[in-house]
């Protein structure tokens, strides 16, 4: 499970983010995960509850916004949007060639602190 390292890695990021700057406390950290950044939301979830404990995050919470796959394809010039979390063919004309432009990332978007 892949998720407690990167639940480790965005509390230590948290962490020394608000050591530097004077911070005591983390109340929210938000993140962008794309549906095909392979990571499953509910395990990143109980990884950060359970490493969250003993530190100044304790009493944060995670909020997780999901981003679809889309990209444009370069057969149809078309954009697309799909509920999967992967493309293997354009879904509006079947061709191969498309750019994936969401779906990958993994990024704290927002953080409160006091």
């Amino acid at each position: 499970m892949h998720e407690v390292s990167i639940a480790q890695g965005m509390l230590d990021f948290a962490i020394d983010y608000c050591e530097k700057n004077g911070h005591k406390s983390i109340e929210l950290i938000k993140v962008k995960i794309g549906r095909a950044a392979g990571v499953v939301p509910d395990s990143l979830q109980f990884a950060f509850e359970a490493l969250k404990t003993g530190t100044i995050a304790e009493k944060a919470v995670l909020t997780i916004d999901e981003i679809p796959v889309s990209g444009i394809c370069n057969s149809c010039g078309k954009n697309f949007t799909v509920d999967e979390k992967f493309v293997i063919v354009c879904p509006l004309c079947g061709s191969m060639s498309f750019k994936v432009e969401t779906g990958r990332e993994l990024n704290i978007v927002e953080m409160e602190v006091d």
